[in-house]
């Protein structure tokens, strides 16, 4: 059997149609990419947070992390279920996701966790457009998008808490 072969009895099994399959992978790519991202930056940030929140913000960072990771895992699973290949290595995560606001070293808590909201409302805008977009193509697909907002939306907020006045 071929790889189109294939690829269509997948999508045939699956999806109601090859154009919910293509919206799907073009609509939650990007999600994957800004979440793989989110995982590495979070994990520099984990890593080099100071200051008086240290405990609560290095622990903290690490469950967003870990959701981060848990949620491409999702969205990329989802794509490689209908049939399409997801490319989530280093180079394409560099190469199609914006620059992090995390920088290199050390940095106080409050600086810290406003660069890893700046990242993840980076992804929220992306969740949204998949939201939205799979809204006509795929609902299952759709769900996924707003499970992941749901969470990421979660997270934002109790990084946030360490920060509002």
């Amino acid at each position: 059997m071929t790889d189109t072969e294939n690829v269509s009895q997948t999508i045939s099994q699956t999806a109601s149609n090859s154009d919910a399959v293509t919206a799907t992978a073009q609509f939650l790519a990007p999600v994957v990419l800004g979440l793989q991202a989110l995982t590495i930056n979070g994990k520099q940030a984990h890593w080099h947070v100071r200051g008086a929140n240290f405990i609560g913000v290095h622990e903290l960072l690490d469950t967003v992390v870990a959701h981060a990771g848990d949620w491409a895992d999702l969205a990329a699973e989802r794509i490689v279920a209908l049939g399409l290949p997801i490319d989530a290595r280093l180079a394409a995560v560099a190469e199609k996701v914006a620059p992090t606001a995390v920088p290199a070293g050390f940095t106080k808590s409050g600086e810290i966790v406003r660069d890893v909201i700046a990242d993840i409302d980076k992804v929220l805008a992306d969740v949204k457009a998949a939201i939205d977009g799979l809204d006509e193509f795929d609902l299952s697909s759709q769900d996924i998008a707003i499970e992941i907002m749901r969470g990421l939306e979660k997270d934002r907020w109790f990084l946030f808490a360490h920060v509002a006045e």
